[in-house]
């Protein structure tokens, strides 16, 4: 794709990459075919190609972003599918990242989704807040017909479980001293709320492989990098290198049991390669981020005790399959387990959770979701595992089997208690 920026913009670092990406662009329209909301719609616009069109006409010309570029923008889940179809490796990742933050600068929203928006990174974040917005959620609940569609649309994804708090004898507050190898496990914000499960399995599975676990509390800054708020994702990400920091050296690795917040966290080193005091610090965590199946697949599965004799529907979760391109590794630990693993026709689609997407878009959501289920209920399946918590709760909205972590059916197999729901 041919481009005319100006050298003066091209001495701002986002713009430059920016414009390298779409210089990658030849216009081939491979990506509209995976892309969810193009296949939805079947609106241009609503393609990468099409965003890429409007990114760039916005970027070139200095513009501050227009409604009709920002409809199309916020309807991009992020997903990342087009970037696993493009033949010629147009990194849209990091082009409609770069569009968010400009959007966020030049554009004022409407009061009402300023709100939401603002509302959503005021709370998700941060795990206290989050459950104590969980407690009312559940009390308005029964009056989600009579809400607004955004509101009705969050409360439908609140779990009817309570959430569980990590106990103490699943955490470690201080580093092991040890010989054993040593693991930074990210017990993240909503994950430590919803998906405490996921987190402690993980746990006994890595030290029945020998490792010492040491927690990374808090936010990585995915929730705010989506929506665009870059000083509020800095932030979060200077905690997050500082926490990991303060583990003490060396760590062989920083496992994520949430693929959305993985595939963030790889992707430190190029959003934050500009900071002077941070840029290598962040490459470092980078390097050392990788998915719970990642590890235990380099590793080694623990001798499995209790072999899987159920039929699990594998949904690869978008920021596994596209953002971070593990593929392999979840089947075949499954497999290893004596699960039989069933693939989900269209497992290329995305679900329509993509981090706070389905509070945001509920109406793309609730169709992606519909049509995700739609093809799980053709299969003869005990199980639906998955590898990221934004997608369990996406699907258990109208899934008809039980959904658990990978991690939990991996840790079940090789000694660990059996995942709630499962006969």
């Amino acid at each position: 794709m041919q481009t005319r920026f100006t050298a003066a913009q091209l001495e701002e670092p986002a713009m430059r990459a920016s414009e390298g990406i779409l210089r990658n662009c030849v216009h081939c329209g491979f990506c509209t075919s995976t892309c969810p909301t193009y296949l939805l719609e079947g609106d241009e616009l609503d393609s990468p190609r099409g965003r890429i069109y409007l990114i760039k006409d916005m970027l070139e010309n200095g513009r501050p972003a227009t409604a009709d570029v920002v409809r199309h923008i916020d309807r991009c889940l992020s997903c990342l599918g087009c970037m696993t179809t493009c033949p010629s490796g147009v990194h849209y990742q990091h082009l409609v990242d770069h569009a968010r933050v400009h959007i966020e600068a030049t554009y004022r929203r409407p009061w009402a989704d300023r709100w939401v928006r603002r509302g959503l990174a005021a709370v998700l974040p941060y795990p206290a807040r989050f459950r104590w917005l969980l407690a009312l959620a559940r009390a308005v609940r029964p009056l989600a017909p009579i809400l607004p569609a955004r509101i009705a649309a969050a409360l439908r994804l609140v779990p009817t479980g309570r959430a569980v708090r990590p106990a103490d004898s699943d955490r470690v507050s201080d580093p092991p001293a040890s010989t054993r190898p040593r693991i930074a496990m990210l017990t993240g914000c909503v994950q430590s709320v919803l998906g405490g499960a996921a987190n402690a399995a993980a746990r006994r599975l890595l030290e029945r492989m020998g490792c010492d676990v040491v927690d990374v509390d808090g936010c990585c800054g995915a929730l705010t990098h989506h929506l665009g708020l870059a000083k509020e994702t800095h932030r979060f990400a200077d905690r997050f290198v500082a926490a990991v920091a303060a583990t003490g050296a060396p760590l062989e690795a920083i496992v994520v049991t949430a693929s959305g917040c993985g595939t963030h966290l790889k992707d430190y080193g190029f959003a934050f390669r500009d900071e002077t005091d941070f840029a290598s610090a962040a490459a470092r965590v980078s390097e050392l981020t990788r998915d719970i199946t990642e590890l235990i697949a380099a590793r080694g599965l623990p001798a499995v005790v209790n072999p899987g004799r159920l039929r699990v529907a594998y949904h690869s979760a978008c920021s596994l399959q596209h953002g971070q391109r593990v593929h392999a590794a979840p089947r075949e630990l499954l497999a290893a387990a004596g699960f039989t693993v069933v693939e989900i026709p269209e497992g290329h689609v995305c679900c329509g959770s993509a981090g706070t997407y389905n509070m945001l878009q509920p109406e793309l959501s609730r169709r992606l979701a519909e049509r995700k289920l739609a093809q799980i209920a053709k299969l003869d399946v005990d199980v639906i595992a998955a590898g990221n918590l934004g997608c369990m709760t996406q699907l258990a909205t109208g899934a008809a089997r039980p959904i658990v972590h990978t991690v939990e059916l991996l840790d079940w197999a090789t000694g660990g208690p059996k995942p709630p729901g499962l006969r």
